[in-house]
């Protein structure tokens, strides 16, 4: 079925984007307002873009109310966030830093959290975080009345002593991180330890055996486990 997105109501094209493209990486952002108060707020609009420079880039959708929602207008103030990884033990309180608290609460004391200081940036990381990137916006697009798109560049990496495996050569123990992603729907999340792996052919070895894909395919469904090999 064909859908005209300039001719559907923006909630239906929301919610078409929203059961296709899963799952989605969450950014658990955390900024600062002008009055010094922390704010943390989950959106799964959000990817890594590259990585010279390493950038972000998160969508932040307006409050048909009240405008600009607390994290967009402290970034456009201040230019400088946060983004905290979502690990499943975390995913309770994570939710409740979704809630439509008012401006001048602080998300995470209300989830219980714990912040502690960022090196390069005013916002404070969420302890509990296995990953934390330190941001600096390097820009603040308006798409449409109701989006704003923050391109962020990534100053700082905090990664949990346990996860690093080998820090000289980037190798980090992914599975054992335990992060989730958002899925379809209202309140649903994907694990991300259901694993397969496919080895990226080179168009050399594809001209020499243009049929070997489909026994990647086969390899690739016997090769889920529990706990996926991790570098050595």
């Amino acid at each position: 079925m064909r859908f005209d997105l300039d001719q559907l109501d923006p909630q239906v094209g929301y919610k078409l984007l929203t059961a296709t493209v899963t799952p989605r990486p969450i950014a658990w952002i955390t900024t600062v307002s002008a009055n010094g108060t922390v704010n943390a707020a989950p959106y799964s609009f959000f990817n890594v873009m590259g990585h010279t420079p390493p950038t972000v880039a998160i969508g932040l959708l307006r409050d048909p109310a009240r405008g600009l929602k607390d994290t967009a207008a402290n970034i456009v103030a201040t230019d400088e966030f946060v983004v905290n990884l979502v690990p499943e033990a975390l995913a309770a309180q994570m939710n409740v830093t979704s809630m439509d608290a008012p401006a001048g609460v602080s998300e995470l004391e209300c989830a219980g959290l714990e912040a502690t200081p960022s090196d390069l940036v005013g916002p404070p990381r969420i302890a509990a975080s296995p990953v934390s990137f330190e941001c600096r916006a390097l820009h603040c697009l308006m798409t449409g009345p109701q989006q704003m798109i923050v391109i962020g560049q990534v100053v700082c990496i905090h990664i949990a002593d346990t996860h690093v495996l080998d820090a000289a050569r980037g190798h980090v123990d992914t599975p054992a991180l335990g992060l989730i992603g958002r899925m379809h729907g209202s309140g649903w999340y994907a694990r991300s330890s259901d694993l397969f792996r496919l080895p990226r052919p080179s168009y050399a070895d594809w001209l020499q055996n243009p049929t070997n894909h489909e026994n990647h395919k086969t390899e690739a469904r016997a090769d889920i486990v529990d706990r996926p090999q991790t570098y050595k």
